[in-house]
Parts: C-alpha cells; sequence; structure tokens
C-alpha cells in the first residue's frame, strides 16, 4: 500500500497542510503512522478524493465527437511563429501544454494570446514515471513515496 506523507498528499491537491490534516479529523482519509513515526494517508485514498473532486473547464466546442480521450482546455499564454512553423502554449489548469503545428493552422485557428483553446492528446505512446522504491533494510521491501 502506498502511503503520502501529509504534507506531500497536500502538495498533490494543491492545498494546504493544514486542509488535509482537517480532511483526516473529518473522516476522509484515514491517518497511519508510517516507520518513523510521521502522519501519513492511504494514496489511494487520495487518488479516489482527486479524481471525484476533479473538474475540466467546459469545452468551447461542445457537439464535437473526437477519438481523442485527453482534452486539455486552457487559455493561449504565448505564440510563436515564423512564416511556415509555429509554436502554441496553452495553461490548462495547473498543466502546461505546448504544441508544434504549422503558422497556417494558428492563423487559420484564431489562436493569439488570451484566446481559449483545446489540446487534444492521442498518442501511442505516454511515458509514465515514479521514484524509485526506497531500499530494503534487513530484506524487508519497503515501499515509499514522496
Amino acid at each position: 500500500m502506498t502511503q503520502l506523507r501529509i504534507r506531500d498528499a497536500a502538495t498533490y491537491l494543491g492545498v494546504s497542510d493544514d486542509t488535509v490534516r482537517r480532511l483526516v479529523d473529518g473522516g476522509t482519509f484515514t491517518r497511519a503512522t508510517d516507520d518513523a513515526g510521521r502522519a501519513v494517508i492511504d494514496g489511494r485514498e487520495l487518488a479516489r478524493y482527486a479524481k471525484e473532486r476533479s473538474t475540466a473547464l467546459a469545452d468551447p466546442a461542445s457537439g464535437v465527437q473526437s477519438s481523442a480521450r485527453n482534452r486539455f482546455v486552457g487559455i493561449v499564454t504565448d505564440v510563436v511563429a515564423d512564416r511556415v512553423m509555429a509554436q502554441v502554449e496553452l495553461q490548462c489548469g495547473p498543466h502546461r501544454v505546448v504544441s508544434l503545428m504549422s503558422a497556417e493552422a494558428v492563423r487559420d485557428l484564431g489562436l493569439e494570446v488570451g484566446s481559449v483553446a483545446v489540446a487534444s492528446v492521442k498518442a501511442t505512446m505516454v511515458a509514465v514515471e515514479a521514484p524509485a522504491p526506497a531500499p530494503a533494510v534487513d530484506g524487508a521491501v519497503r515501499e515509499e513515496r514522496p
């Protein structure tokens, strides 16, 4: 079972440590203690809580059907274009998404700083990384996540 320290859970939720402590006190998360005596919560509980409370911005292209499941609505924060190619940066909630496209596409879509756009990601390969597990102590397998 993955356990997360209170401060790390707060970071992942984008709230204060005190907010997570109040959620623990209110019964939202079960408090446990790790081997070092620090307060921790179950990573599965945190994941469930985060997923239940996630909100997406309204998609300005409502009514459009797409096979892409990873759609990020955001605000265009930067456009760098030459005569042929362009780099468009969007801020989609806490995530920065950068796309390379033709300068013609930027003009056709009317993309400029401050406009609303949707980054649609359809990839055959998405890399996922995780911290390396802590070394075993006395032959015991120990799982510790930041």
